[in-house]
């Protein structure tokens, strides 16, 4: 069973920044890579961003590249994800999800991802 747990999200000022934590356990897949999806109500999920577990190969969704930074830590199972200078447009519940398919070209779609946590809902306000 593979658990994903993320953390970090809350209420922010235009402007301001958040450093969301999404902690990995469970049987994992030999690679594989963690991604974060965002969605509002009534929209799909969106990507912002994912990394390889193994390599460390990441992209960021293009028009967040100025914004947001991804990292992950094997040695503690965790994946952070960095956003600066936010934006009321920026107001989502924020998704960390684990993929089989640890190339790159798969990590944009929702549907390749396998595992998915509950999420956590950041809010900006101006």
């Amino acid at each position: 069973q593979v658990q994903l747990v993320e953390s970090g999200g809350g209420l922010v000022q235009t402007g301001g920044s958040l450093r969301l934590s999404c902690a990995v356990s469970g049987r994992l897949f030999s690679s594989y890579a963690v991604g974060w999806f965002r969605q509002t109500p009534g929209k799909e999920r969106e990507f912002v961003a994912a990394i390889q577990w193994t390599g460390g190969s990441s992209a960021v969704a293009d028009s967040l590249k100025d914004q947001l930074t991804i990292s992950r830590d094997d040695a503690k199972d965790m994946v952070w994800l960095q956003m600066n200078s936010l934006k009321p447009e920026d107001t989502a519940v924020y998704y960390c999800a684990v993929t089989a398919h640890w190339r790159s070209l798969f990590w944009r779609a929702a549907k390749y991802y396998d595992y998915w946590g509950r999420g956590t809902q950041v809010t900006v306000h101006s």
